[in-house]
């Protein structure tokens, strides 16, 4: 776990800035790019030392479980964009996930989630917590009302993303934060969808943000990472830092290396696939096999309003509905040429997968379609290539439809 103070003179840089040079601490040999310490313990100059570093009195590294100098400036440089005070480094953003609630529930405890989220997460609030005695509840996350009723009584946690994977819902953070506050319960919010670039949940009032810094933070496919970040200090000493010293979900400072030097291009990413993204959308609207597009940033989308108030743009990610059902959607998907066919997101490179047959499999028919996720839907995450050859991939694919 990291604390970020900002040095006084980095108070005024502006995001990209920050993340090319925040967080950087320097050994004594003054490396140009930040060091790379593979290290799972650390000495101690003397029995005395050790006993006061154990007993809380010395603050210094006691084992890359607990933190390691490479993970520090990772945390430090993303808590740094995200505006909070607090950030806690995780092997995985489903490890993130999963701390984000068990560090702080138990038996009797109570969460309420809205119904479109990313399988694996929606597995760990379904199946996974009420074995633990957790109650749950999920409601349609674009509904007031319905988070209103729900949260009418007491709640631990709620849990939520936006937009939602894979069809982009959009979920008003201030208003159901608010409610959650009157419940007595913490707002984590999943923010992988629009990134630290585009969402600032926390400034929505939100209490924590959970990432996956697998897909934008690292947005060229080569490591796995993921991140908890908030300013809620009784939060993170009191629960969620004796989680993870006991349970181990610790990041690799290998993998922590790769995410900061991932952030420093990461504003510069995000920015150009969200340009891509829209003409990508924009075309696909208007294409006769096509039968719907979602993306907020395009005004058809029931959540194009509130998106605009809360994300910088449209994001990288849009899903599409190919007339035609799941034959149309492969048809599409293994006609595609240079865009490959994959689960992940957030890459350099553009991708596109069949959320029914791989990332919501799990679900039965009836749950996918009470989510939106029907056999022609395509989730797109749209990369850097240059926006018209984008386009041309996917026309040349859709004239085979």
């Amino acid at each position: 776990m990291s604390q970020y103070h900002p040095d006084p003179d980095q108070k005024n840089w502006r995001a990209a800035t920050r993340m090319v040079r925040s967080g950087t601490e320097r050994s004594p040999f003054d490396e140009t790019s930040e060091a790379l310490y593979l290290t799972s313990g650390y000495v101690y100059a003397s029995a005395e030392e050790a006993e006061a570093t154990f007993k809380g009195d010395q603050d210094r590294y006691i084992y890359s479980r607990y933190a390691n100098p490479t993970l520090t400036m990772f945390e430090r440089r993303l808590a740094s964009l995200e505006g909070a005070e607090y950030c806690v480094s995780f092997s995985s953003g489903m490890a993130a996930m999963f701390a984000s609630l068990a560090c702080q529930l138990k038996a009797g405890d109570r969460v309420v989630a809205s119904r479109a989220l990313f399988g694996s997460c929606q597995y760990i609030i379904h199946d996974q917590l009420p074995k633990f005695g957790i109650e749950t509840e999920f409601v349609d996350g674009q509904d007031p009302d319905a988070w209103a009723k729900a949260l009418s009584r007491p709640a631990n946690a709620v849990f939520f993303e936006t937009p939602s994977n894979p069809t982009l819902e959009i979920i008003d953070i201030k208003t159901v934060s608010e409610l959650a506050r009157k419940a007595g319960a913490r707002v984590i919010v999943d923010n992988v969808f629009a990134t630290p670039v585009l969402q600032s949940p926390l400034e929505l009032g939100a209490d924590v943000v959970m990432y996956s810094a697998t897909k934008h933070i690292d947005g060229q496919g080569r490591t796995m990472g993921g991140a908890i970040l908030t300013n809620d200090q009784e939060y993170i000493e009191d629960s969620l830092t004796p989680f993870i010293r006991h349970t181990g979900p610790s990041l690799s400072p290998f993998n922590a290396w790769v995410l900061l030097k991932g952030l420093e291009t990461i504003t510069l990413r995000v920015e150009q696939q969200s340009r891509n993204a829209a003409k990508l959308a924009a075309f696909l609207e208007n294409h006769t096999a096509i039968d719907r597009v979602l993306y907020p940033g395009l005004a058809s989308h029931p959540g194009h309003s509130l998106a605009k108030q809360q994300m910088q743009s449209g994001g990288t990610m849009l899903s599409v509905v190919v007339k035609g059902g799941k034959a149309a959607a492969f048809n599409v998907l293994n006609s595609l040429k240079m865009i490959d066919i994959s689960n992940n997101l957030g890459d350099s490179k553009t991708l596109a997968t069949h959320p029914a047959t791989t990332t919501h499999q799990r679900l039965d028919e009836d749950e996918r379609a009470r989510l939106g996720i029907s056999d022609g839907l395509i989730r797109i995450s749209v990369g850097l290539e240059d926006a018209a050859d984008i386009r041309d991939d996917f026309e040349q694919a859709l004239n085979n439809v």
